[in-house]
């Protein structure tokens, strides 16, 4: 028997013979030509093999849909039998093998050796020994396999098209149906083959390509070591597809708490709703519930409410429930809540892991409804603001806003006239509290500021001179107190503040200059942009019998030239940019950061596997200078000797309380900020006082990125007016600590990453915090382990030992989590 190796040929020959309808005329050397290539074609399939020529070229036979190409063809009947680089394609599938029996009629193919089967539409890739496989109905049975979900292999590189892809292997898998397996004794991973760093080790896995992997009384591995027994666990395929069930538990170790344990469990309401609920017991302390529910109704619209509370056997058992909502019904109505209830500041200072979340003593909740158009912004809110002086709760200050509605409007043009106007409108209902005075529990206040301006262009100046009237009512009114102990009492007599606000703002032309060499291969441009305001304010004479609530109640009257200028450079790049770009590495199971996002400032710039290209022109000095004279220093007899004055004024230049006695000139406010590159950022905020000849406050910040590596650093500096230092009263002079933070690598690196941070204060001697974190990423996991100690105030000195190990698309064990991280 011939091999249907010549037979295409044959039929090519003949076809092309009888369709043709020119006459042929075969001459006594074509007939031999012809008749040697007949022969050469129709030799038997063994001596075929011997000729290189002819063995090494691949037939391809194609019936419907389907395309077969292979060494060697043999056909009887509707059954192919195809030997050497067998390749099928049927419709999205792909079938490799070395040899194949396929019956076109059946659809049924039966492979031997290396028999790869790849497609769908969640690239599914199985690697066996042998299997037999319908492509009509999609089943099949497969022995020794190695298989993918959610990878494809290109050029040689694993590109990843899903969001969640991993590894199975199994002694025998039975393909059920469209992307459903089902593997017995068999493991699943998202690591490198053949040596994982972990996996689940089960008698029963099935996967359910774009959807989940279900595991049934499974051992997880690391590195071959048992570690954890699960009865029943899930491994999620597509990002999108998600489902109920238990996380991963967490541990850890506190000083305070003891050792911590605990578990969650997650609940997939709905496409657009889930919820995740859990305990953690903390040996020394008690048990700790915690919930996360979390909504995304529509595309402008989320809610996340979070529990967090502790049963504590001492004495802080407590709760903080915290509430973020938005919701945007159209591009110009808006509706915001942010809340939170604690029960007690104690119970943050003592269960707290982070300092800056331990450390903040104020509590805020607000929630409002704005709505703009046609230039007018109409707003409703409410809010709540309580401070925390001490660690006790008797030594709160609340300030209630029930309700709040304001209208404000932009610059209008009055008529034809070169005038324009504005307004602001406010009605609120208010209430303060704290330990030695409060208010009624609901007072009202009205308050009516309409403006006049008249902005004027004359030789490259610009003038604005601006008129303002300003009527505020209060149904409450302050009686100061005649010792200067207390903050006075609340009076049901209502009381009116009227004033009158004239200003005129003069920005001359900004000087500039291109300087002509360059220097760093790029040109330079300086510019100073001077600018003086006239302010004057009268009118307020009762300032003292005002209740104080916000920034609408500390307006004074005022005699005052505020003058400052705005340096600038300029560099602009001469050479053409370049772009730092590196070839993106995909593996299997590539650990994907978020880092980008984070406001750590090393993650900002963990960007190495992007292209990113300096713009062209960048300024890169920014310092501006501003300072005030005052003509009236009493500010309308509003000024009381001794201790902090907080005006209008003052709070417009600095938010340093500088004001103790009267005074002519302000403190030199200076605002300098240096970018020289995007992995450079400096910024430098001094108040100097020339009256005391000293420096009031001084805030620097300074982050430096050079490769992998990070350095940041900053200092904040305080002193306390020596007015209001009292003998009798323990107080520190100045206020000054140091943050300094220090990285290497970033989230997604693989191997080695490490960083560390420390605070101390200067005052008291005294390491506030520290922190060194440290991780390793391997393919497809990471370890991060992180000692953290702090103190705060009352709280004893609390020591953390904290991790967790990272698995690629599934979560974690431990009680580190990725926001907390330092990289």
């Amino acid at each position: 028997m011939l091999t249907s190796a010549c037979l295409p040929a044959l039929r090519r020959f003949r076809a092309s013979a009888m369709n043709s309808r020119a006459q042929l005329l075969f001459t006594a050397p074509a007939v031999a030509c012809i008749l040697l290539l007949v022969s050469f074609l129709c030799i038997p399939h063994a001596l075929a093999q011997a000729i290189p020529d002819i063995s090494e070229a691949i037939t391809t036979t194609r019936n419907d849909d389907v395309s077969i190409q292979a060494l060697s063809q043999e056909k009887q009947g509707t059954t192919y039998k195809l030997r050497g680089n067998v390749e099928i394609h049927y419709g999205v599938f792909i079938l490799h093998a070395d040899e194949v029996t396929y019956d076109s009629d059946t659809k049924q193919s039966h492979a031997i050796g290396h028999l790869v089967l790849e497609g769908g539409p969640a690239d599914e890739h199985i690697e066996a020994t042998e299997g037999t496989y319908n492509f009509g109905t999609e089943v099949g049975r497969f022995e020794h396999v190695h298989g993918t979900v959610g990878m494809h292999l290109h050029s040689k590189r694993t590109v990843l098209t899903s969001s969640n892809p991993f590894v199975f292997s199994g002694k025998v898998v039975e393909q059920t149906g469209p992307g459903h397996y089902l593997v017995h004794n068999g493991m699943i991973t998202t690591c490198e083959l053949p040596h994982p760093k972990w996996q689940f080790n089960a008698g029963k896995i099935i996967v359910d390509a774009g959807s989940n992997a279900t595991i049934y009384n499974s051992v997880f591995r690391i590195q071959g070591i048992p570690v954890l027994y699960l009865p029943f666990a899930t491994h999620p395929i597509d990002r999108q597809t998600r489902q109920s069930g238990f996380l991963l538990p967490n541990i850890g170790h506190s000083s305070i708490k003891g050792t911590i344990l605990g578990d969650s469990f997650y609940w997939a309401i709905n496409h657009w709703m889930d919820a995740t609920l859990g305990v953690d017991y903390y040996s020394q302390r008690g048990w700790a519930p915690l919930g996360e529910f979390r909504a995304r109704p529509t595309e402008h619209s989320f809610v996340d409410l979070n529990v967090f509370s502790v049963l504590d056997r001492k004495s802080n058992s407590g709760a903080d429930v915290t509430l973020n909502a938005e919701d945007d019904f159209s591009p110009d109505f808006r509706a915001v809540v942010k809340a939170e209830y604690l029960s007690s500041y104690a119970f943050r200072l003592t269960f707290y892991d982070l300092f800056a979340q331990a450390a903040n003593s104020e509590v805020i909740s607000r929630g409002f409804v704005s709505k703009n158009t046609d230039g007018f912004s109409f707003n409703a809110g409410l809010e709540q603001y309580r401070n925390f002086e001490s660690s006790t709760d008797s030594t709160q200050v609340s300030i209630l806003h029930a309700p709040s509605l304001d209208v404000t409007t932009a610059d209008r043009q009055l008529g034809h006239t070169p005038f324009y106007w504005n307004f602001d409108a406010a009605a609120d209902g208010l209430s303060r509290s704290e330990p030695t005075f409060s208010t009624a529990p609901l007072l009202g206040r009205f308050d009516l500021s309409p403006t006049l301006t008249l902005p004027t262009m004359l030789h490259g100046w610009s003038f604005v001179p601006s008129l303002s009237l300003r009527d505020t009512v209060y149904t409450q009114e302050l009686l100061p107190s005649q010792t200067g102990s207390t903050v006075g009492t609340a009076s049901s007599h209502a009381i009116n503040r009227k004033a009158l606000e004239g200003s005129v703002e003069v920005l001359p032309p900004a000087m500039e200059r291109v300087f002509d060499k360059t220097w760093l291969d790029r040109k330079w441009k300086h510019v100073i942009e001077p600018r003086v305001t006239y302010h004057y304010l009268t009118g307020v004479n009762n300032f003292s019998n005002i209740l104080r609530f916000d920034d609408r109640d500390i307006l004074s009257d005022t005699n005052e030239v505020e003058y400052g200028l705005v340096n600038r450079l300029y560099s602009k790049r001469m050479s053409p940019a370049k772009e730092n770009c590196k070839a993106q590495e995909f593996h299997p199971s590539f650990m994907a950061t978020e880092s980008q996002q984070s406001h750590i400032p090393w993650e900002r710039a963990a960007e190495e596997n992007s292209c990113a290209t300096e713009p062209a022109v960048r300024e890169v000095v920014t310092w501006e200078l501003k300072q005030k004279y005052f003509l009236d220093p009493t500010f309308g007899g509003a000024l009381v000797p001794g201790q902090r004055n907080v005006l209008t004024t003052t709070a417009d230049l600095t938010g340093i309380a500088f004001l103790t006695s009267g005074r002519h000139l302000s403190p030199l406010v200076s605002l300098l900020r240096v970018q020289t590159t995007s992995n450079t950022d400096v910024d430098w905020e001094l108040d100097y006082d020339f009256t005391s000849s000293k420096i009031n406050a001084s805030t620097a910040l300074v982050n430096y990125h050079f490769g992998q590596f990070t350095v940041g650093g900053g200092e904040a500096l305080m002193q306390v007016p020596a007015a209001i230092l009292k003998p009798t009263v323990p107080q520190l002079p100045s206020f000054d600590q140091f943050r300094l933070l220090m990285g290497y690598g970033n989230a997604g690196k693989r191997g080695f990453s490490g960083a560390a941070s420390v605070g101390y204060d200067v005052n008291v001697n005294s390491l506030q915090y520290s922190s060194l974190q440290a991780a390793y990423n391997w393919d497809c996991c990471g370890l991060n382990v992180e000692y953290r100690r702090f103190q705060l105030g009352s709280v004893p000195n609390e020591n953390q030992y904290r991790f967790s190990f990272v698995l690629t698309n599934l979560g974690g064990f431990g009680n580190l989590k990725r926001q907390e991280r330092l990289f």
